[in-house]
């Protein structure tokens, strides 16, 4: 991984950048995506959706970088060249998560035989975040599969210098015959507006859509 320094004086999100940050600004975008086709591809080859959906938001947040964009361990402001996912498993014994990470691998049968791996060692240790070392470069994905939602929002106090997106699916439902999503996009002012969460939004759509080219 490499991290690139941005140059916040000659960048052209300057001013957007500093008003935004000095007023701690984020905010939260949700819709549904259609993903009767995904399920269909991913049944065919007795895949599971959650590893499908961290997959999906992965790649998405690697082919844009504005979802790259954070500050590092030594407070300066960059992008992280590539970006690997930090996502939750459940407990079922204690009803608790733990924060796992996967490498961000490009051949999905190769990243879910990965997530199966890593999900059956680290389930069960009653530990918030049992894989160590954890990355600088990671980004939290999770999913509610319990219930739908309408709209899912974080408060984060962490003096606003978190400014990568949090991504949260919730449990899909059936409308006749198609199933829907609801996924819920975090992000900071600072770095993103509506028209980055809609392209975050629009690129999970078409990669369900198009989900037979790379299940």
């Amino acid at each position: 991984m490499k991290f690139n320094t941005i140059n916040r004086d000659t960048w052209d999100r300057k001013e957007y950048f500093e008003h935004y940050l000095q007023q701690q600004t984020t905010f939260s975008l949700t819709n549904e995506i259609n993903i009767t086709i995904l399920m269909k591809n991913l049944k065919k080859k007795h895949y599971k959706l959650y590893p499908a959906f961290i997959f999906m938001v992965t790649k998405i947040v690697n082919a844009h970088r504005e979802f790259r964009i954070n500050f590092n361990s030594e407070g300066n402001l960059g992008y992280w060249t590539e970006i690997c996912p930090l996502y939750t498993i459940f407990d079922n014994k204690t009803h608790t998560f733990s924060g796992i990470w996967s490498p961000n691998l490009t051949i999905f049968s190769e990243f879910h035989s990965k997530y199966e791996n890593d999900a059956e060692r680290y389930n069960g240790t009653r530990r918030l975040f049992p894989k160590k070392p954890i990355p600088d470069n990671t980004i939290p994905i999770s999913m509610i599969p319990w219930s739908s939602f309408t709209a899912f929002n974080l408060n984060i106090n962490n003096g606003g210098d978190f400014l990568l997106p949090i991504i949260t699916g919730g449990k899909y439902s059936q409308v006749n015959d198609e199933l829907f999503l609801p996924v819920s996009i975090q992000m900071h002012h600072a770095i993103c507006d509506g028209y980055h969460a809609s392209v975050f939004i629009n690129d999970l759509q078409k990669l369900a859509d198009e989900s037979e080219d790379w299940i």
